[in-house]
């Protein structure tokens, strides 16, 4: 997939990261409820992260190092091996109508039908696929039909507690077929030496859920982990597909994939090929602690710039604090939107990237997140969006990275994207319900809309 930036599964800082229009006041019961709650969580954890920044303690810059010792606090814990968790079924109580949503009416209900449309036959559930049907059934809606579907097709349930919404974007950036003095970070392709294994135990010693291969290193047929990133950089690469600049090879690393452009105009996509296993360590909250960036102020614009003010030694210790290695392969540019972990493309601003030990491919959520840490951040989002993603720093059951788009601007505005996030799943309904027979449950208090109708 296309991964978030640097910041977005950080702790001190955030990741390189539609506008939400004020709307109308929420009606009923369950909308109060539901502010109410999200306003405590948002201050809850706005507190928290400030707390968290602020106990960054303020360092001298690190001397220039190729190969720095990791800092003790900074190396990767070992993890218990985590068990699938178990979705309980929606009960009555604890669904209601989506016209009770913040904002709802604001969102752009056709274009979040199209991205429905797109990827809603991912779900294996019977219901879902009935009303995966009735949509893609559906001839041209205008904002008020595609509004009305999904108020009879859907019923809202909270998913707790508060989490966290992130963003990225796909990166594209120049590139060049041989190196030169800028241009010094190969584009490697994936090393024969890796080869990846399935094995529970190796699994379950990890933390992974056995659903992904381990990547190992094979030599004379003996295997062992592979080389974190500064020992991969200490190689000469082999047959490099393109050089780039560091800084950017470090950020579409994080992202793991995007475009590069050479100097001749010809346009190829840099997809993700295979990783050397190794956990993601975001650099943001280092940087914080160093006192090379302001806590508020360590967005993905501002630690690619720091990294290309300081390109040499000192950016490359700061990268190397980030294990991770990303390895390539190219593809022509066809112009279209990056494939997501799902196998479709994603539409940009309708689609996240969830946990998939928590979440499914295919289903619709409706997110709330307020409460931004960053300067220049926006100070909400609310929209639908599909679960069509995934990501090895994306985890939790209230985990969200939102897809923005490609180019430049979706990454300015990805990596000032660092909210409390309130998830809302949509459940699907087996029987449509009237937008009369809502109002009139709305009048009476009554409560009506069983899924499994």
């Amino acid at each position: 997939m296309v991964r978030p930036l640097a910041g977005s599964k950080g702790t001190c800082a955030p990741s390189v990261g539609s506008k939400t229009g004020a709307g109308a006041p929420s009606r009923g019961r369950p909308a109060k409820a539901v502010s109410q709650s999200i306003v405590a969580a948002a201050a809850g954890l706005a507190v928290g992260a400030v707390l968290s920044l602020g106990g960054c303690a303020t360092d001298p810059p690190a001397a220039p190092s190729r190969r720095p010792s990791t800092p003790s606090h900074y190396r990767p814990q070992a993890r218990a091996p985590r068990l699938r968790p178990r979705t309980p079924s929606p009960t009555l109580a604890s669904l209601f109508p989506l016209s009770d949503l913040k904002d709802w009416r604001q969102d752009d209900h056709v274009q979040a039908l199209a991205a429905y449309r797109l990827g809603c036959g991912l779900s294996p559930d019977p219901t879902a696929q009935l009303v995966c049907a009735r949509a893609r059934a559906l001839g041209p809606v205008d904002e008020g039909e595609a509004r009305r579907f999904f108020e009879a097709n859907f019923r809202a349930q909270i998913l707790t507690p508060t989490g966290l919404l992130t963003a990225y974007f796909a990166p594209e950036y120049p590139a060049r077929h041989t190196p030169d003095a800028e241009y010094s970070a190969a584009l490697r392709p994936k090393p024969d030496d890796l080869v990846f294994i399935d094995s529970a135990s190796d699994a379950a010693a990890s933390g992974d859920q056995g659903d992904r291969k381990t990547p190992r290193l094979s030599l004379d047929g003996a295997l062992s982990p592979y080389p974190n990133r500064t020992d991969i950089e200490l190689l000469p690469p082999s047959e490099p597909l393109a050089w780039m600049r560091p800084e950017d090879l470090f950020f579409m690393q994080i992202q793991g994939s995007g475009g590069i452009v050479f100097p001749d105009g010809t346009r190829m996509k840099a997809l993700y090929a295979a990783d050397n296993g190794q956990p993601f360590l975001p650099i943001a909250p280092e940087m914080v602690r160093r006192g090379l960036l302001a806590p508020n102020h360590a967005s993905g614009d501002a630690i690619r710039r720091w990294l290309a003010d300081h390109r040499g030694p000192q950016a490359q210790t700061i990268m190397d604090l980030d294990p991770r290695y990303i390895f390539f392969k190219l593809a022509p540019d066809d112009g279209g939107e990056p494939i997501g972990g799902a196998g479709l493309p994603l539409p940009p601003g309708r689609s996240i990237a969830i946990d998939t030990t928590w979440r499914a491919y295919g289903d619709l959520y409706w997110i709330e997140a307020t409460s931004p840490i960053l300067s220049g951040a926006m100070k909400s989002y609310r929209r639908l969006v599909m679960a069509l993603d995934t990501g090895s720093a994306i985890k939790g059951a209230v985990r969200a990275d939102l897809y923005l788009g490609r180019g430049p601007e979706a990454g300015s505005e990805a990596g000032r994207v660092r909210h409390t996030l309130t998830m809302v799943k949509l459940v699907p309904l087996a029987q449509p319900v009237s937008p009369s027979l809502d109002a009139q449950n709305a009048e009476s208090g009554d409560d009506t809309s069983d899924p499994s109708r």
